[in-house]
């Protein structure tokens, strides 16, 4: 029992730093300040560590993409007001662990075979579902990211 709860720390912890590393790269490649780039990390591994929890509970992976995006945005905002930086600074580099990489490839690659061998069912049932997940997880992270904003930066009061 010892041993499963260690082994699921680390991966955690593993799922933590590969998600910080192509976060930092891509905030070199976004030109955020070098102080910033710590903070990017911090909330890359935040955020895909909460995204793997919650896939571990079994939750869809587009509302547990949405909840992760949601605590990317929430500490970008809290950091952007404590370091005086917009929140983009953060969290553009933190979401780009989270994009859905291979259901976008799994659906270019069922179009590319139902164009090289011909039409089937199980290529376009393929094609279809890879297209709809990769267009709800990039829809949830775009959303995740923005309610934040909306609710701290609005003009007119809510009510």
């Amino acid at each position: 029992m010892l041993l499963d709860i260690t082994i699921f720390i680390l991966k955690l912890l593993d799922d933590m730093l590969f998600a910080a590393i192509p976060a930092v790269g891509f905030a070199l490649v976004f030109n955020v300040p070098p102080k910033a780039l710590k903070y990017c990390a911090i909330l890359a591994a935040l955020g895909h560590v909460t995204r793997t929890l919650l896939l571990h509970i079994n939750m869809p992976i587009v509302f547990a993409t949405f909840f992760a995006t949601c605590v990317i945005g929430f500490l970008g905002v809290h950091l952007s007001h404590r370091y005086l930086a917009h929140p983009k600074a953060f969290t553009v580099a933190a979401i780009i662990p989270m994009i859905p990489g291979v259901h976008a490839y799994k659906a270019m690659i069922s179009m590319v075979q139902i164009h090289h061998f011909g039409f089937s069912d199980a290529l376009f049932e393929q094609m279809i579902s890879s297209f709809i997940n990769t267009s709800f997880i990039l829809g949830a992270i775009v959303f995740g990211l923005a309610l934040p904003r909306l609710l701290f930066y609005r003009q007119k009061p809510v009510v």
